[in-house]
């Protein structure tokens, strides 16, 4: 872990939290399910593009496809439009917070199939579930809309479950190609979504340009790719070790770019998540 990694994994982070605060700013002006295929339809036919030019071919492996169509449908489907549509409702810093909680629910759905947790990894288990318990209690007893927090439970636990469910494949080479597929699979699913249960609005201002171009360039192709850079550096347990950072980031940046309050509870209870998320970070690390 050199200091190009660590500078990664931080950038990652950062541009990673930052998706849910700039993703509430968007709501305020288009629907979520319309809007979000939108952001992926364009990601995804820049990414694929790019990778058309650098000679990558979309002729993939059949275990590639198969990761294309889960992530796609999970990541960018079910995971950031379920999430898209609660932050009609639920704040920013509670969003990610929550999102944040993925590696957690990755270990607890490994721990429930049998896969050994050390006694560090379990601490963590529990710590890191009682953070995110602690803040989502707290913000509900201040009037979060309830329907908003399951939604973002639903979404982080399809995601865990689609990560528990693909294997590591080589990209062989096709990186950006698949990351670009993945996003395309989204945007049609959400597109479908979105004409069956929303009415398509788009109210073109400049906050909703603004941030949508921030988020199909930032949070959508520079963090993916850094991310799959940080992986093939330090390899995907040790660049995993980096989420522990997401309730931190996730907070302060809904905090500075909403004016979004927080409390005494939210602090504890971001301090008590990272210490969870890492400690089952570096108990995966050591197993492996």
């Amino acid at each position: 872990m050199d200091f190009v990694a660590l500078l990664m994994g931080l950038c990652f982070s950062v541009m990673w939290s930052s998706a849910f605060a700039t993703g509430r700013i968007i709501v305020v002006d288009a629907s979520p399910l319309a809007v979000l295929a939108l952001r992926f339809a364009i990601s995804g036919a820049i990414a694929v593009t790019i990778a058309r030019l650098r000679g990558q071919s979309w002729h993939l492996s059949p275990a590639i496809k198969r990761s294309v169509l889960i992530f796609g449908f999970c990541q960018n489907g079910l995971y950031l439009g379920l999430n898209f549509v609660a932050l009609q409702w639920v704040e920013g810093a509670l969003a990610s917070v929550i999102a944040s909680a993925m590696p957690l629910i990755v270990a607890a759905i490994g721990f429930a199939q049998g896969e050994r947790l050390s006694r560090l990894g379990f601490g963590g288990l529990v710590a890191g579930f009682a953070g995110v318990a602690l803040i989502m209690a707290g913000r509900i007893t201040q009037g979060a809309d309830v329907t908003g927090v399951a939604l973002c439970v639903i979404a982080a636990t399809a995601l865990a479950f689609a990560t528990r469910q693909v294997k590591a494949v080589s990209a062989g080479g096709n990186l950006l190609m698949v990351v670009g597929l993945q996003m395309l699979v989204g945007s049609a699913l959400l597109a479908l979504a979105a004409l069956a249960f929303e009415t398509p609005r788009f109210d073109i201002t400049p906050q909703l340009v603004a941030t949508l171009t921030y988020q199909i360039f930032i949070p959508g192709l520079t963090a993916t790719m850094v991310w799959f850079a940080l992986v093939g550096r330090v390899g995907a347990i040790r660049a995993s070790t980096f989420h522990f950072l997401n309730p931190f980031f996730g907070v302060a940046i809904a905090a500075v770019l909403l004016g979004e309050h927080i409390t005494i509870t939210d602090i504890i209870g971001v301090l008590i998540a990272m210490a969870g998320i890492l400690a089952v970070q570096m108990a995966r690390q050591a197993t492996r």
